[in-house]
């Protein structure tokens, strides 16, 4: 109660640390169709946007000029120009797409098709699908290693990690987590992947060398039974130093250090953290909390909460400008 009541206490005064540059932060909010855009110093909203139906995922391209957004039971991925705010065309995703992943070179985004078992490769610029990978039962969490030569898949009913040669688009490796992985997300010199999983209440360290799981760190926050503490989303930050996990109903977001794997801070946050993002300089990391219809800024430098900014119903993803 004590930790809540501080960080109520931020928000109501309005306390505010700036980052050093600007950027601007897109959510995706699931319940209204919407797209709210987001300013990252004055930390207000900017504009809402009328997008698909059931938008979830969300990324950017390398140059900032387009969003990319999956509608869900729209089954398609809209192109909105971040100049306009308007939507530019569209990608053919498959069915029922909810989380991708763009290349490293910016040119093919690999999409997981929910109720298809299926990952497809879409080439960005022509805008047809390159190929569709069979993988486990419900595919959800995306990541693609830094040099672009392995992406992984975690599919939530078979739980598992499945690891695709982005060349030959084979899956290559098969590795078991805990149940229901929801997030993938590399380590940025591409030694480890870390795969949430929220009914194990896990996230699993796998050594992309071995394809073995080398560790499995698990949560504990005073006060709350464990089986509300659903990992999801995962950021790590630029030096590999730190990594951020959302917590869901838990309404923390986990600090861990990557070399002893240890859990360092919580950070409370709102209600049902789904996924967060840092602004490139790294001094800002953002979360969506799906059932308090907001997002929230946390400073890095002492991970703690800034101010909670209310965006539209059920914020799922965000991802921020690169500049």
């Amino acid at each position: 109660m004590q930790r809540r009541a501080c960080v109520l206490a931020i928000v109501a005064t309005g306390i505010m640390a700036s980052p050093a540059s600007a950027y601007t932060a897109y959510v995706s909010n699931e319940k209204d169709n919407t797209m709210t855009v987001v300013d990252t110093v004055t930390m207000q909203v900017v504009k809402t946007v009328d997008v698909g139906q059931r938008p979830r995922g969300i990324t950017i391209s390398h140059d900032g000029k387009f969003i990319y957004l999956c509608a869900s039971d729209d089954n398609m991925i809209q192109i909105i120009d971040t100049a306009t705010l308007q939507v530019v065309g569209t990608l053919p995703s498959g069915d029922d797409p909810e989380l991708f992943v763009l290349s490293p070179d910016g040119k093919t985004l690999y999409v997981a098709n929910e109720n298809d078992n299926l990952v497809t490769a879409i080439d960005v610029d022509s805008k047809e699908v390159n190929t569709e990978i069979p993988v486990g039962v419900e595919p959800e969490g995306m990541a693609v290693s830094p040099d672009g030569k392995i992406m992984v898949n975690t599919s939530e009913t078979t739980s598992m990690a499945h690891f695709i040669d982005t060349e030959s688009h084979e899956v290559t490796d098969n590795v078991l987590v805990d149940t229901r992985p929801r997030f993938a997300a590399f380590k940025p010199d591409g030694s480890q992947i870390w795969v949430s999983a929220e009914v194990g209440g896990t996230v699993s360290v796998i050594d992309n060398a071995k394809r073995q799981v080398v560790k499995k760190i698990r949560f504990a926050i005073p006060g709350l039974r464990a089986e509300t503490i659903q990992p999801v989303g995962i950021a790590i930050s630029a030096d590999g130093k730190k990594a951020y996990v959302a917590l869901g109903p838990a309404n923390h977001v986990a600090v861990i250090n990557t070399e002893s794997y240890e859990v360092e801070k919580y950070i409370l946050v709102g209600q049902r953290v789904w996924h967060l993002d840092f602004t490139p300089d790294q001094k800002t990391l953002i979360t969506t909390n799906g059932n308090s219809n907001d997002i929230t800024f946390i400073d890095t430098a002492t991970d703690e909460p800034i101010q909670s900014v209310t965006v539209g119903q059920q914020p799922w993803g965000v991802v921020i400008s690169p500049q």
